[in-house]
């Protein structure tokens, strides 16, 4: 595990570098949501607003991993913004293929369910993982996350339907 990884919340601030950071983890990876940061319809400012947004909820936070100053991976999980499903959300987390395989993904993932067990708000994580991503599956079960059904047809790349596992984690219990 890389020992010199800091794990903190997005400041305002990590607006531009976050820009760079999504345009190229999306050009990396075929497993996200994204190719290409156009796609999220962001820009700096656009983003600057989201990061700071964020800290107005008590059931939301974007975490980023940082190596040497440089942004490497990043957590962003979003609760209900409804009284009934305020306790439940859905969480993303990438990392730079340069990084991987260094225990970010797994430092992210473990400062984010300590802060959901602190945040007195949240009661259950949700994500949805392509099938075929068995790393990020393998790490999703380490923590205790479990299948909880198969969707069908999720993604389309590139003329090929994907399957997606959702999967959940019961904070409370």
């Amino acid at each position: 595990m890389e020992k010199d990884i800091i794990i903190r919340e997005a400041v305002k601030e990590d607006a531009s570098e976050m820009f760079s950071y999504l345009n190229k983890i999306g050009t990396e990876s075929n497993f996200l949501t994204f190719r290409f940061v156009e796609e999220l319809q962001l820009n700096i400012v656009k983003l600057e607003k989201s990061i700071e947004s964020i800290y107005k909820r008590n059931n939301a936070i974007n975490l980023v991993a940082e190596l040497n100053g440089e942004i490497v991976g990043n957590l962003k999980f979003s609760g209900g913004t409804k009284v009934r499903v305020a306790h439940t959300g859905e969480f993303g987390i990438t990392v730079l293929k340069n990084y991987g395989g260094r225990g970010i993904g797994t430092k992210l993932l473990s400062t984010f369910i300590e802060w959901s067990k602190s945040s007195r708000v949240i009661r259950k994580i949700n994500l949805r993982v392509r099938t075929d991503n068995e790393k990020a599956i393998h790490l999703y079960k380490k923590f205790g996350f479990v299948k909880e059904g198969t969707i069908k047809r999720d993604f389309l790349i590139d003329g090929i339907f994907y399957d997606c596992f959702a999967m959940g984690l019961f904070i409370d219990q």
